[in-house]
């Protein structure tokens, strides 16, 4: 039996549109858990590797849309939208990656279940995550309010899982079964 994995951004504010922000990694493994407890599913953090797997959409490229940012592709500090360095963008505001996903890369930094690391030396091969004894948890996708090279979709950032700020946020994901 194979596994698929569905992802969403959690939005909130304006309608619902907006991302959620301020939110630690704390913060978002208890939304999961509590997501997963009232809907009887198993929601869950992405792991570094299949929140890459997602952004790239099957590209090699620096950005899932080629190696140069262009301009109205993600919403960051020099991405050419008009939010530029001064808030979130509703969701969906960018076109939609190969795979469909909307703004994996810019809008805010995005969780992951993975401890930090300084780098993908010793990373599992299996496209789990990262787990021990955690100093710092990790944040992929650029923000806001970073320049473009922070949204390369090789990019990560580790950072103190109780750490919040306006460019943090999550996306969950759930794991479905599915017959050969």
């Amino acid at each position: 039996m194979r596994a698929r994995v569905r992802m969403s951004p959690i939005t909130t504010g304006d309608a619902g549109t907006r991302p959620v922000i301020n939110i630690s990694w704390d913060d978002a493994q208890q939304y999961v858990k509590w997501l997963s407890g009232r809907t009887g599913r198993p929601y869950r953090m992405l792991s570094e590797a299949e929140w890459e797997y997602a952004a790239r959409a099957g590209s090699t490229t620096a950005y899932s849309w080629g190696d140069s940012i262009g301009e109205n592709n993600a919403n960051c500090d020099g991405c050419g939208s008009r939010w530029d360095g001064k808030q979130t963008a509703p969701a969906g505001s960018f076109k939609a990656n190969a795979f469909g996903l909307h703004d994996m890369l810019g809008n805010v930094y995005e969780w992951v279940q993975d401890c930090g690391s300084a780098n993908y030396d010793g990373a599992p091969a299996d496209g789990s995550a990262r787990s021990g004894p955690c100093k710092s948890r990790v944040l992929r996708g650029g923000s806001w309010s970073y320049d473009p090279p922070g949204l390369r979709s090789a990019h990560r950032r580790p950072s103190p899982a109780n750490d919040q700020s306006s460019s943090r946020g999550f996306r969950v994901g759930r794991t479905f079964s599915v017959a050969p």
